[in-house]
């Protein structure tokens, strides 16, 4: 609980969301992670939180994926980005990990960056040296106010995946200015 609501725990943040709105318990421990099973948008759903440290969640992405059969195209990381501003939400299908920790466990593990993501804009600390507590530290509070509504969007865009496919999804929610929408809420 005590990182619960840091930089690098917006990936759960949405997976809580995404647990609530659909109505997923996520109460079931297997491989190192919590998991709930459900549907959205009409199709099965396997809702993942590891359990590992970040840099080690490929471990259970990958049993997970194994056990289930479930193809690497069809997993979806919601993970929070450094390089993206605050209140900024990017899809994407494959692609690099950014130094981010988490995303090189995964790809290690999975073998290749063949899943898709929900990135959420963090924003960067001045200095390089500031990252590793700036994204273990929690959101200010001026984040908090904007925090659940970027949480329900991120949620509709993971959603959004699953019901019409990355590239629907991409043209729905890239290039919306966010911070004008949650403000104006």
């Amino acid at each position: 609980m005590r990182y619960r609501f840091n930089r690098h725990n917006a990936g759960f943040l949405v997976v809580d969301q995404l647990a609530l709105q659909y109505h997923i318990s996520i109460a079931q421990t297997l491989f190192d992670a919590y998991i709930g099973k459900g549907k959205i948008a009409g199709s099965d759903v396997l809702l993942t939180k590891p359990q590992t440290f970040m840099n080690l969640s490929g471990m259970a992405v990958r049993k997970l994926t194994d056990y289930y059969r479930i193809e690497h195209a069809d997993v979806i990381i919601v993970h929070d980005d450094l390089d993206l501003p605050f209140l900024t939400i990017r899809l994407k299908a494959g692609g690099g990990h950014g130094g981010h920790k988490g995303l090189i466990s995964i790809t290690d593990h999975l073998g290749g960056t063949d899943f898709l993501r929900v990135r959420l804009g963090i924003g960067r600390p001045d200095r390089k040296s500031m990252v590793e507590g700036y994204v273990l530290s929690p959101f200010s509070e001026e984040e908090m106010t904007s925090l659940p509504r970027l949480l329900e969007i991120a949620g509709e865009a993971a959603a959004d995946i699953i019901s019409s496919g990355i590239q629907a999804a991409m043209e729905r929610h890239h290039g919306k200015e966010y911070s004008t929408l949650i403000k104006e809420d």
